[in-house]
């Protein structure tokens, strides 16, 4: 037998299989384990190296290029945001709206040859400055606005240069399709697309700003703002204003349609105006909105705030008898009439003949305190306050004596915005409630919950008969188109030019209502020095210039407003003042 012992039979390893097969496939077999796992650390080691050889390169491209980037990454997102509703009329006729327009910036830093890409920039575009192109391009910056808001075919001119660093970006661009038509209405906006006047910058206060600012108003499905005027009324109020500004040689020409019973401003016009697709305009000062950021004195149309207030304190009627047999003398003033009848005359001839005597005696009667309670009590001493962020403080005498009632009883001496006192004059027709002015549709409910009761509706009947009767026989005549049975009251106010009334330069106004047995809407006529024509035979007073000129708008707004003519009717003791007091 040999020596040598028996081979013992191997160990059985006790290392589950599924263990055993990973080890084989990570490590293989009779591989020394040491090796391995040097090779293991090197190889990653050489991974982290790329990783962060990889980071670190990014992050000098970042650090190069991150202004530009930025920049036209926050451009962009400023573009969206300057999304606005449209700005429609009240039957949905669109006044404002947003257009996609392309805005051209520059890159400094990739631009190989700036010498060279100026030149072909200003050659495609003609109305870039050089020096200003030149000097945004050879900034530091990563990001410049070259021209905003360029054409299509400039666009693709510059794109065809291909200029590298050259790039577009598409912005909201506000465009107003009506041109001059509702220019002091809807104001307009600047060139990033913000409110700046108007109702485009009631728009931005109402909360769009705030919504811009933190990225919310981005899209253009926003809901269209409803505004109450019509801009087919506004086109015929417009285009008779400016008929009349041309006949008449005036300097300016406004106007005013309002609901009487809503506040709501159906129209309304100054000319001279301008274009808001063409900003430039915009700042010549004299296209200022007269109806809200001026204030004038009125003249005899303020008379009837004389007569209403008079008549609603009970103690005179509409036959109460005044002395206008001569001038009334106070102190070193004397206050005469254009048409001296020579006698006593009643209240209702104080209002046809528009008589200064009468309506100063009128205004004493009732005394220096009740005169200036009233007119505070119809808004005529305080700033009106509308959506329009433009308005102007009436200018109120500092102290206010008798001579100052005087004068103020026929419309000299106190300065108002004709927007305030058309909304008094509407109060004095509607039964006696003063509803604030507003250019945003409102019904009748709504306007009824926020007036506020300032005369007796009796007043009220009195002086719709006043101003019916006026246009039968008075001052309105020429204005009383058939079938409206058209009220009105005419005002001639000589402008103050040095300390001291010119009689030859005028602002004649004409105030309307329509129909005068139960008013829907109240029509402002403004002309500012207007000329004498040989046929209005040298005078140039309110009846020879605004009355007709309210009677033609008359005419043109009436069917556009759904009033319906009525032929044949009774005169306005008849319809008016008998129908008043059957009521009573």
């Amino acid at each position: 037998m040999s020596g040598t012992p028996p081979a013992k039979p191997a160990e059985k390893s006790t290392e589950p299989w599924r263990q055993r097969l990973i080890r084989s496939l990570l490590y293989g077999r009779n591989v020394d384990r040491a090796a391995k796992a040097r090779a293991r650390v090197g190889l990653a080691m050489l991974a982290f190296a790329l990783i962060y050889t990889l980071i670190g390169s990014r992050l000098v491209m970042f650090a190069i290029g991150a202004d530009a980037h930025s920049a036209r990454r926050a451009a962009s997102q400023e573009v969206v945001a300057t999304a606005r509703p449209d700005i429609v009329d009240r039957n949905g006729a669109i006044l404002a709206t947003d257009v996609k327009a392309a805005s051209m910036f520059g890159e400094p830093r990739r631009i190989i040859d700036k010498d060279e890409a100026i030149e072909l920039l200003t050659a495609t575009v003609p109305d870039l400055d050089e020096a200003e192109v030149r000097e945004r391009l050879s900034s530091r910056k990563g990001f410049v606005w070259l021209k905003r808001e360029i054409t299509a075919k400039q666009q693709l001119d510059i794109h065809k240069l291909g200029i590298p660093g050259i790039g577009f970006l598409r912005e909201n661009k506000r465009v107003y399709p009506t041109g001059n038509e509702v220019a002091h209405l809807i104001g307009l906006v600047n060139i990033d697309n913000q409110g700046i006047a108007g109702m485009e910058k009631w728009l931005d206060n109402q909360g769009l700003a705030d919504l811009h600012r933190a990225g919310f108003a981005t899209d253009r499905l926003q809901k269209p703002i409803e505004l109450s005027v019509d801009l087919r009324v506004e086109h015929a109020l417009r285009d008779e204003l400016s008929k009349a500004k041309e006949k008449f040689h005036a300097k300016a020409a406004s106007g005013i349609i309002s609901n009487v019973k809503t506040g709501e401003i159906v129209a309304m016009v100054s000319l001279p105006d301008f274009d808001p697709n063409n900003p430039k305009e915009a700042h010549d000062p004299d296209r200022i909105n007269r109806l809200t950021t001026g204030v004038y004195e009125m003249g005899s149309t303020f008379k009837a705030f004389t007569l209403a207030m008079a008549l609603d304190s009970g103690k005179i009627n509409l036959n109460s008898s005044w002395d206008a047999r001569g001038n009334l003398h106070y102190g070193k003033f004397t206050i005469h009439d254009s048409h001296n009848l020579g006698r006593f005359i009643n209240t209702k001839e104080v209002f046809t003949y528009s008589s200064n005597i009468g309506a100063a005696r009128i205004a004493l009667n009732q005394g220096v305190e009740a005169h200036k309670a009233f007119l505070a009590k119809m808004g005529q001493l305080t700033r009106l306050r509308t959506e329009l962020p433009e308005s102007a403080a009436p200018l109120v005498p500092r102290r206010w004596g008798e001579l100052n009632t005087v004068t103020i009883a026929f419309g000299q001496g106190l300065s108002v915005a004709p927007l305030q006192a058309v909304m008094g004059i509407n109060a004095l027709m509607n039964g006696g409630y003063l509803i604030p002015p507003t250019f945003m549709k409102r019904s009748e409910e709504e306007a009824r919950a926020m007036a506020k009761r300032v005369i007796k509706q009796e007043t009220s009947d009195k002086m719709r008969y006043l101003m019916r009767l006026n246009a039968e026989i008075g001052t309105a005549r020429s204005a009383d188109v058939k079938g409206y049975y058209v009220g009105g009251k005419t005002g001639t106010s000589e402008k103050v030019i040095n300390g001291r009334y010119a009689k030859k330069r005028v602002l004649n106004s004409f105030t309307a209502i329509m129909p005068s047995d139960d008013p829907k809407y109240q029509i402002l006529v403004m002309l500012d020095e207007p000329q004498a024509l040989p046929e209005t035979h040298g005078f140039i007073t309110s009846g020879f210039n605004a009355v007709p000129t309210g009677g033609k708008v008359i005419e043109r707004i009436a069917p556009l407003l759904g009033v319906e003519p009525r032929f044949d009717l009774p005169p306005a003791d008849r319809l008016i003042l008998a129908a008043s007091r059957t009521t009573q």
